[in-house]
């Protein structure tokens, strides 16, 4: 009788453990996916306090281009405001990133923008901020990746379906600047 028993515990015990295991992993990695997010979103955030200061900067030079530096800040506070899915908050910042470029190529026609310290000051803070970004974005899309094995690989879809975990979508955005670009002078 009591081979039986512990026969019966093990059959009912160790799957009961294996599911407790496997959903304790689905939630420690669900809670890695959320703290890699938090630390992209303060990157962006960073990105966006700094696009006011660049477009300051640049209006005083560029007075005339007006259509280009509304739209980064137009943009800009949409991104700010967005909450909502990866998804959503990728397609508006590839919208950003997109304007960011144009910005950067109306600089280029005017050499004394360029040669401005507060200028480069400022696209060095945005690339280094960038950099920043890409560094959490790749922690949080490996992140993401994890979770989306453990939720999709048998036998954990079971648990991860069982307990109604969610899809995570990876978030994918290009930098708005590569690099600060060398300015020589020549006389």
């Amino acid at each position: 009788m009591m081979t039986f028993l512990i026969i019966l515990a093990a059959l009912v015990l160790v799957p009961l453990v294996w599911v407790a295991v496997q959903y304790n992993a689905l939630v420690g990695l669900r809670n890695h996916i959320r703290e890699a997010w938090s630390n992209v979103d303060t990157e962006l955030q960073r990105r966006y306090n700094l696009i006011p200061n660049l477009v300051a900067t640049v209006k005083g030079y560029a007075a005339h281009e007006r259509e280009t530096l509304e739209r980064v800040i137009e943009l800009r506070n949409r991104c700010a405001a967005n909450h909502g899915a990866v998804a959503d908050q990728a397609h508006d910042e590839h919208q950003l990133v997109d304007a960011l470029k144009r910005l950067f190529v109306l600089v280029e026609n005017y050499p004394q923008l360029k040669a401005d310290q507060h200028f480069l000051k400022l696209q060095g803070e945005l690339t280094n901020t960038e950099n920043r970004i890409q560094a959490a974005r790749r922690f949080y899309n490996g992140n993401v990746r994890d979770y989306r094995n453990k939720r999709e690989t048998f036998p954990s879809n079971l648990v991860a379906g069982m307990f109604s975990f969610p899809p995570v979508e990876f978030f994918s955005v290009p930098p708005s600047v590569k690099e600060v670009p060398n300015v020589e002078f020549t006389n």
